[in-house]
């Protein structure tokens, strides 16, 4: 389903619509189903048995990916890589990514004025993926090319690039295996269960994967808090009062702004979701941006409230395909917000026409999104 450039901007009165007028929806052109209700989405994403992820091929860049994987293999490459991925891991990183972050803001500062975007939410975790995986500063322009690439952001690319970025990581851990690091890398090559380790696809693959899961929701969350607080002044005037509430009001961020709109699922089976029969072989959307605004599970669920609770929102998915990078795009917000509350003040957007919106089939965010502020 694509949908016209006013409604990927604001899709919200077309979500309430079709919760309440067409909650399971087949789309007769594209030939997909389409489910918007909370219930209905969360089951999609979590009954693997009916709503397989695997659906790209092998020669896909994310091929191997525990994104495109089912159990048993998902589960056992899963606990694999989150031996190399702990919570542990990525609460050590705070620190620099404090450095970080205020090293961004410190460029922006004396103009009174940036693109949160481009400043501050996009290189943030392009740079903190690739000091996890060991990639060297010459190599970031590159980094970042791929990783627009991926998440569709750059027009250019296609096949020759997807060779580039495979030849680049196998000869990366090719490197690491002769001279093993303190990096996500050869944490990835040494992680095992039963004997068994990654493949160097599946290695691969997890790199690619984190520079969509690591580096996308964070610059999308960001941006999306930034306009929330925009359109809500008072939300913003109750975190200058109360920092604390930072935390929560990240959590609303993702529900009534989610990063990720919306995820797709293959029908392995026969299922009958809201009334509708869904024959095998037949491809569901999941609307993750519309279960978020579902009035039966949010109480004013169109009102932006960052003392909700409880918040049980599925922006990083739900089930065996939780956000794995949920954590890290977590933390990287609340440092990135603090700084920013902590060092600006009078924050608003700048652009008085409406905001361009990414154009990927997935994601919601906007490329830019000009501030201006007062330094406190």
């Amino acid at each position: 389903m694509f949908l016209p450039i006013e409604q990927v901007r604001d899709p919200f009165t077309w979500y309430q619509r079709m919760r309440e007028t067409r909650p399971v929806y087949y789309d007769e052109e594209h030939h997909t189903w389409s489910v918007f209700r909370y219930e209905d989405v969360r089951r999609v994403l979590t009954d693997y048995e009916t709503f397989s992820s695997q659906m790209m091929g092998g020669a896909h860049l994310l091929g191997a990916s525990i994104i495109n994987l089912d159990p048993p293999r998902h589960r056992k490459l899963r606990s694999l890589v989150t031996q190399a991925f702990t919570p542990r891991a990525i609460a050590g990183m705070a620190p620099r990514i404090t450095t970080i972050v205020h090293e961004l803001l410190d460029q922006a500062a004396p103009r009174n004025r940036m693109d949160i975007i481009e400043d501050l939410a996009y290189p943030l975790p392009v740079i903190v993926i690739a000091e996890m995986l060991g990639v060297p500063t010459r190599d970031r322009a590159r980094f970042k090319l791929w990783s627009d690439l991926i998440v569709g952001t750059n027009d250019g690319g296609g096949a020759a690039y997807q060779q580039e970025m495979r030849e680049y990581f196998i000869s990366m851990l090719e490197q690491r295996r002769r001279e093993p690091r303190n990096d996500l890398l050869t944490a990835l090559q040494e992680a095992q269960i039963d004997g068994e380790r990654l493949s160097v696809d599946e290695m691969v693959s997890f790199c690619l994967l984190l520079l969509v899961a690591g580096n996308i929701t964070t610059t999308n969350l960001i941006g999306n808090a930034i306009l929330s607080f925009h359109e809500h002044p008072q939300a913003l005037e109750q975190l200058y009062a109360d920092p604390e509430l930072l935390p929560g009001a990240i959590e609303e961020v993702l529900r009534y702004r989610s990063p990720v709109s919306r995820m797709f699922r293959l029908s392995v089976s026969e299922a009958v979701v809201g009334g509708q029969r869904i024959e095998p072989g037949q491809l569901v959307i999941a609307w993750i941006g519309s279960a978020n605004r579902d009035p039966e599970v949010f109480p004013d669920a169109e009102s932006f409230d960052i003392r909700r609770a409880p918040n049980p929102h599925i922006a990083f998915g739900h089930g065996i395909h939780f956000c794995l990078g949920a954590p890290l795009a977590r933390l990287e917000a609340k440092i990135a917000l603090e700084a920013i509350l902590e060092r600006f003040q009078n924050i608003r957007i700048t652009q008085d026409e409406p905001l361009e919106p990414l154009s990927d089939v997935i994601l919601h965010g906007f490329r830019r999104v000009p501030i201006a502020f007062e330094r406190v």
